[in-house]
């Protein structure tokens, strides 16, 4: 018993320690560190930071500290002393002086789910040369008729499909619609392929373990999410055999046709990681932004009313099943400001992973080498400083130009979101045909949660109705 008291004595005697050096190394040569609370030895606040909240809010874990210590404040997350920006002209500091002064820092654990080429991890040259493939992709596939048209296509057979139906799982369809359209424009994998419906399946559970604690033991969401990270390397690797077995050149002309092409400048590894990225990028943000545009637009009837009317007008200029284009795009003012709305109050994006490369000094604040830095990105879009009545979705607010000034919902600078066009247009298109030939309610105890990724508390369960008896392609 003695032995076990004295392990007992030593292991609380080492906490104590721990917490004392962890305060005193915070807080040495640095007078002018932001105020704030470091939390609990090891953990400090990282599992408070990571409470599920409603994703049109800060979340209690920033409105708290924001009240108490300013928009700017130190903490202790995801292992490592940090300053937490909820200050939209320091966040734009960050993010414009991207390796220069901080560089994209996410915790190791992700590194294992994201793999070690993904361009949220990578930086430097590496990370433009990959970047650059992923930019050609979108802006080829923004002015490409074939892949507005398939686009277009895949949204009036889903909308389709609910003929007959009083309610739809919305968030679910959605995201079918999106990977379907990713694999296709990418792998050249028809929707209805086994492979694809393994891929969508994947891919889910890939994105909850994204952001979940990383404890690695069989059945958590982690240990899945690495899995299945495996598993979609794998069959893309699959893929990549198939065509190299085939030795014919450009034989799809798809993305991973493009890259393939650059075998010689390219690693397997590096392909699979821009691979998965862009289907990454092109599933999940985009059919949880559009989630979140009906979701609020469920809400607010007038919005619901002027976009149909815009899309309406748009319709009388064509001829019957004529296809949409990029001339159409072009006139559709109002969608734009819904979209760009929508991302304001909703917030796909919560915060961004950086560190400080060097000492930086910032108006009165000192943020020290090697220290994470966390942009929080909604705190800005929720600020009524910046925003009269920043609760309330307004798209109206959106004709003031200087909106767009305090808005950063596809980040900034040397990483700012290379597919921010193409998704647009496709959540344009795909609104286009909703709004003419759908009317919807949203359930009255359904909203978004951040996990900080977006799901909604009960999927997005719409009861809809026809607008009109014939379908308006």
């Amino acid at each position: 018993m003695a032995e076990f008291s004295s392990i007992g004595l030593a292991l609380i005697l080492g906490l104590v320690l721990a917490l004392f050096l962890l305060r005193f190394f915070s807080r040495k040569n640095h007078k002018n560190l932001p105020n704030g609370s470091m939390g609990f030895p090891f953990v400090g606040e990282t599992l408070s930071l990571l409470k599920p909240h409603s994703s049109n809010s800060m979340g209690t874990f920033l409105q708290e500290r924001v009240s108490r210590y300013g928009k700017v404040f130190k903490s202790h997350l995801f292992g490592s002393p940090a300053i937490v920006s909820c200050d939209h002209e320091l966040n734009m500091f960050i993010l414009q002086n991207e390796e220069r002064l901080f560089e994209a820092s996410y915790p190791k654990a992700m590194h294992d789910i994201l793999g070690k080429f993904s361009l949220l991890v990578i930086s430097g040259d590496l990370h433009r040369k990959l970047r650059n493939f992923v930019v050609t992709f979108t802006t080829v596939s923004k002015s490409s008729p074939g892949f507005l048209n398939f686009a277009e296509n895949l949204a009036i057979s889903m909308l389709e499909s609910w003929k007959g139906c009083k309610e739809i799982d919305f968030h679910k369809d959605i995201r079918k619609l999106t990977l379907s359209l990713m694999v296709k424009s990418v792998l050249s994998i028809e929707p209805e392929e086994p492979r694809a419906l393994k891929i969508l399946d994947d891919f889910r559970t890939y994105m909850k373990g994204f952001v979940s604690l990383p404890l690695n033991f069989p059945g958590s969401s982690y240990s899945k999410a690495v899995k299945a990270r495996t598993r979609l390397a794998s069959t893309m690797k699959g893929i990549i055999n198939e065509r190299e077995k085939e030795k014919v050149g450009l034989i799809s002309g798809d993305f991973l046709d493009v890259i393939l092409s650059k075998r010689g400048i390219l690693t397997d590894g590096q392909i699979v990681s821009v691979a998965l990225d862009i289907l990454l990028g092109g599933y999940e943000t985009t059919s949880t932004l559009v989630a979140l545009i009906v979701y609020f637009l469920g809400h607010v009837p007038k919005a619901f009313q002027t976009l149909k009317e815009e899309h309406d007008a748009i319709r009388k200029s064509k001829q019957a099943g004529e296809p949409l284009d990029m001339e159409d795009y072009r006139k559709m003012d109002f969608t734009k400001n819904v979209i760009y709305e929508s991302m304001r109050c909703g917030n796909v994006v919560k915060f961004l992973h950086r560190k400080a490369i060097q000492d930086v000094k910032y108006k009165e604040y000192f943020i020290p080498s090697g220290w994470k830095v966390i942009p929080v990105l909604s705190s800005p879009h929720l600020d009524p400083s910046l925003h009269e009545s920043p609760l309330k979705f307004n798209p109206w607010r959106w004709k003031n130009q200087e909106t767009r000034k305090t808005v950063m919902p596809f980040g900034g600078g040397p990483r700012l979101c290379p597919g921010a066009e193409l998704a647009k247009v496709e959540i344009a298109f795909f609104l286009h045909h909703l709004v003419l030939n759908y009317r919807w309610k949203v359930k009255e105890d359904d909203f978004p949660v951040a996990y900080p990724y977006v799901e909604f508390r009960r999927g997005l369960l719409l009861e809809v109705e026809p607008a009109q008896e014939e379908f308006r392609k």
